[in-house]
């Protein structure tokens, strides 16, 4: 067994996960340790620091205990690890192993949403990305949800008692913004509102989802939007308007597959690097 961690480095929160890992992935992986922290305006690298060492401490094994320290995202120049992984790939990664049938992956971000279908091991095979100045990014519903009065908690339950939804036209977050302010001053209500802007989102990340060619089978959601329930009941509504045979689902985990698939491609890099002789040397 070969104990692995995996560090993502997000845009609005730090993930760290500790895994125990057989024959590099490819037999039992075991759940050690899960942390995340919001950033907040606050170091990311610092914050990196903490989340891992306090994952660490709940997994009960110390710094030279792990075998391979991953980072993802934006966590490349961390000083303490071994190695780095695009997030593409980690996302995919840690989606076959949250959701073994899913066949594409819902990456939801609090910048970008992209799409990325895989194979049955988690191989990327094609994506899209949305651009960063849309309107469907955690960031732009954090500010929504700021304007409204409510936390971002809210959202998803709001957004499901919703009766007379107004769609956000604009694929422009300050222009939506604007929309919205708009919305509100027609006393439009809150659950209406917010339902307008996830079939908005999910309109878009549906065409992101026909552009890499996923037509039938499941769908993993991933990133900081992935426990967003009425952006993942509007996903799965817009499924069915365009009769598509897809079906979306997230995992109480899904917010952490960037870190489980960085942890687990470095479990599978230290066996090969192993079995060659060429481990790095610790730090």
């Amino acid at each position: 067994m070969t104990i692995a961690a995996g560090i993502d480095v997000g845009t609005g929160a730090i993930k760290a996960v500790v895994f125990d890992v057989e024959d590099g992935g490819k037999g039992e992986t075991k759940w050690l340790a899960r942390q995340t922290e919001k950033i907040r305006q606050r170091d990311p690298l610092r914050l990196a620091r903490e989340a891992y060492d306090n994952a660490l401490e709940e997994a009960g094994v110390k710094h030279e205990d792990v075998a391979y320290t991953a980072t993802t995202g934006e966590g490349e120049s961390l000083d303490f690890t071994t190695g780095h992984f695009y997030s593409m790939t980690t996302h995919a990664r840690g989606g076959i192993f949250l959701q073994p049938k899913a066949r594409a992956i819902l990456d939801c971000g609090a910048l970008h949403g992209r799409a990325v279908i895989i194979d049955e091991r988690g191989k990327v095979l094609n994506y899209r990305m949305t651009s960063q100045c849309a309107s469907g990014s955690g960031q732009f519903l954090e500010n929504i949800a700021r304007y409204l009065g409510i936390t971002q908690e809210e959202i998803g339950d709001l957004s499901k008692q919703a009766d007379a939804p107004e769609k956000v036209s604009s694929i422009c977050a300050v222009l939506s913004e604007t929309d919205v302010i708009n919305m509100v001053s027609r006393q439009v209500s809150t659950p209406n509102i917010l339902k307008g802007i996830h079939q908005s989102m999910a309109g878009r990340l549906v065409k992101l989802l026909r552009a890499i060619k996923m037509k039938e089978g499941t769908v993993l959601m991933s990133g900081g939007l992935a426990l967003d329930t009425g952006l993942l009941a509007a996903l799965n509504e817009e499924m069915v308007n365009q009769n598509v045979s897809i079906e979306v689902l997230n995992h109480p985990d899904s917010i952490y597959a960037g870190a489980i698939g960085a942890a687990i491609w470095g479990a599978f890099r230290h066996d090969k690097l192993a079995k060659l002789g060429q481990l790095p040397m610790a730090s």
